[in-house]
């Protein structure tokens, strides 16, 4: 599209906007690219983009890969552009471009790696074309914008450009059927010692196949839909990868990658099943993107998990893990109740399963705590459940559901009084919290901290 006096008029904007947050101490993250795109609706389109745009999509992990992306990219001096201080919508696009672009608009650098928001693709992929495309997974998410899986990936399938080259998992029946006339590469894992034959989530989302729709037999089960599989009935099963984590090394935090014939081996700041994927679709990317496996090898060896989404602490002599559970999304919350019960040790929990906009802006839908495998939480190493927030009611009545003693249960409207009834039982206490909710964790730690030095005087 080419630039006209609308365009520049809102680009002019946009850039006053950003200069008065500034000087009133507001990051202001996508509020001058929400006034670009008010000014001039096509304003992504009109705006210079980069030589090479990689964009990462799909319903968990995107952050968490793209943070992994930038860091290597960082590391090895690579100049790029990103939306990690913004949102991953249209308008924390549109802020990212201005942000970093020249005074008329040119961009400052080659690259750019974009969070892409799945549900949001038709208003991002008429006006910016990706040249390279990860989709890291396909499940249901909130029940306000995205319940439903196959909706979702119609919406990618509607909107992904032609032209754009897809990384896919492998191990995702959903995710390889997107876009399948574009050009591919797939990533997926041979083994891993939680490999499962029979899924004991209560989602899954793929029961048939995408081809003839008759029964999909499950090879191996990961979590939820995760695995490989194949069709009796038409012969269809999961694509071989092109990056396969042929051995994980769980104990020592080691993937070994092939790719045409060629292993290598990359440090894992997690061994946690998401996670694990998480870092063979940034090894994907990395490679596609022209980088070779001793620039990402060194970077990875640096390589933590972002401490807003995974922290420990010992205090009083108990394990204190801060880790993040996206509230109102039940596949990602079952992940997280599933690493609780197979952590070692005695274990109290912390949740506070609200969002908070969700809060501020209630609806009466709890039907996502349904979805969610609150069953992981009834387990004898759990000593104790702690639920605090708005919702505590309707969580405690979920637990009870799911079979965890009455007697195991505290609820509480401030989750924040949490750390007064810890059990001494327990070894570990997580406290699991939601990305706009990490304060209130913070503060259950920092009591806690307080209550350890006033126990040492």
């Amino acid at each position: 599209m080419k630039r006209n006096l609308r365009f520049y008029f809102a680009l002019m904007f946009a850039r006053g906007t950003k200069l008065v947050l500034k000087l009133i101490g507001r990051k202001g993250t996508s509020m001058p690219g929400s006034w670009a795109i008010i000014l001039c609706p096509d304003f992504i389109g009109r705006m210079p983009k980069p030589k090479k745009i990689i964009g990462i999509t799909g319903t968990n992990g995107k952050t968490t890969v793209s943070n992994m992306i930038e860091d290597v990219l960082e590391d090895n001096g690579v100049s790029f552009m990103c939306n990690r201080a913004g949102t991953n919508v249209n308008t924390g696009i549109a802020s990212a471009l201005i942000n970093n672009s020249k005074f008329f608009g040119k961009p400052k650098h080659d690259v750019a790696v974009f969070e892409l928001d799945e549900r949001s693709s038709p208003k991002l992929y008429p006006y910016m074309q990706p040249d390279m495309l990860l989709c890291t997974n396909i499940f249901r998410d909130s029940y306000k914008r995205n319940a439903h899986a196959e909706f979702i990936l119609g919406i990618l399938n509607k909107e992904i450009p032609k032209t754009t080259k897809l990384i896919l998992n492998a191990d995702d029946p959903l995710c390889c059927s997107i876009a399948p006339d574009n050009e591919r590469v797939y990533y997926g894992i041979d083994h891993l010692s939680t490999d499962k034959n029979e899924c004991d989530n209560i989602v899954n989302d793929m029961p048939v196949c995408p081809n003839c729709s008759g029964p999909l037999v499950h090879d191996v089960v990961r979590y939820h839909h995760i695995g490989r599989v194949h069709c009796e009935n038409c012969g269809y099963r999961s694509p071989e990868p092109d990056y396969r984590a042929s051995y994980v090394d769980e104990e020592n935090g080691i993937m070994r990658v092939e790719k045409d014939g060629v292993a290598n081996e990359y440090k894992l700041a997690s061994t946690s099943n998401i996670n694990i994927y998480n870092s063979l679709a940034a090894v994907a990317v990395l490679r596609e993107a022209g980088l070779s496996d001793e620039q990402i090898q060194k970077s990875f060896e640096k390589m933590e998990i972002t401490e807003s989404r995974y922290s420990e602490s010992m205090i009083g002599g108990k394990r204190v893990i801060l880790h993040l559970t996206k509230a109102k999304n039940p596949i990602a919350s079952s992940r997280v109740y599933e690493i609780v019960r197979n952590a070692p040790g005695k274990k109290s929990v912390i949740i506070f399963p609200y969002d908070y906009f969700d809060d501020r802006h209630s609806v009466e839908n709890t039907a996502w705590f349904y979805d969610t495998d609150y069953e992981f939480l009834n387990d004898e190493s759990i000593v104790q459940l702690i639920i605090g927030g708005n919702r505590h009611h309707d969580t405690y009545v979920r637990a009870l559901l799911a079979g965890v003693p009455k007697e195991k249960i505290i609820h509480m409207q401030d989750e924040c009084e949490a750390s007064e009834v810890i059990s001494d039982e327990a070894d570990t206490v997580f406290v699991l919290h939601d990305v706009y909710t990490i304060r209130s964790a913070n503060i259950i730690r920092d009591k806690l901290i307080a209550k350890e030095k006033e126990a040492a005087k």
